[in-house]
């Protein structure tokens, strides 16, 4: 399991969508792209009723931001791009009318902690603790902000923002809101997930596909306001301070 990859399966009317990137699970431009793409496919399909988002490997769910690719930009506009790819998918999350199920086994950083914050009903191991390191490289978490604060509040967004060394356990991202469910292993966390999932789709769709709109309702500003993120951030990634602290951590 070398490759990079964004992969779907459908069955029982469950939509599986696993990316994977060999640096712990990392996204680059081309993955958030694809998985973006993928997420709303599956939204649009008739035959899903229910979406689980996971990634690939038993440690990190995500690590954020490819750091190649970060310490390759050299101009705004590609900086903007770069960073749009995170605001792309939270987008895609947030519009998508089936409930998006996310399995959490792991560690998960920076533009993960958006992924995670973007479903509907997030279920993690003991295992999976946040962090929001982007302060640590003179960026910050922009484009994953809005989500993030949507399911921690103000004050947990801006205590783990702040306190960008630190890893939060899983149990206080459960307290926050983040995390629905923690669990002891990921083999009890995919028992719960899959059990979860073939619930919902008892469910009749349409209810379901109006409650989404209810939960999300007031974020309808997000297609331009992520992408305003992501021209600050595409910015920030171009000052002496990040390229420096970007080789260190690279």
């Amino acid at each position: 399991m070398d490759s990079p990859y964004v992969n779907i399966h459908l069955e029982n009317a469950i939509a599986t969508i696993e990316f994977f990137h060999p640096a712990q699970n990392s996204l680059p431009g081309d993955l958030l792209s694809k998985l973006a793409e993928t997420i709303t496919e599956a939204g649009e399909n008739k035959d899903v009723k229910v979406i689980i988002l996971k990634s690939g490997g038993d440690r990190t769910f995500c690590a954020g931001a490819s750091f190649n690719e970060l310490i390759a930009i050299n101009d705004a506009e590609t900086g903007k791009v770069f960073f749009s790819g995170f605001a792309n998918v939270i987008n895609a999350m947030r519009k998508c009318p089936k409930f998006i199920i996310g399995r959490i086994q792991g560690k998960t950083v920076g533009g993960g902690v958006g992924l995670a914050s973007a479903t509907d009903f997030c279920m993690a191991t003991k295992f999976a603790a946040i962090k929001l390191s982007e302060l640590n490289v003179g960026i910050g978490p922009f484009v994953v902000g809005p989500a993030v604060e949507r399911k921690l509040g103000l004050s947990g967004f801006s205590q783990i923002a702040i306190d960008a060394n630190s890893f939060y356990e899983a149990e206080w991202a459960r307290q926050k809101g983040l995390y629905n469910q923690v669990f002891d292993s990921v083999e009890e966390l995919d028992e719960a997930v899959q059990k979860f999932a073939e619930n919902l789709c008892n469910y009749n769709p349409e209810p379901m596909k109006e409650m989404k709109k209810v939960f999300w309702s007031g974020t309808e500003d997000w297609d331009t306001l992520l992408i305003e993120r992501a021209k600050i951030s595409g910015q920030l990634v171009l000052s002496e301070f990040t390229k420096e602290m970007l080789k260190k951590f690279g």
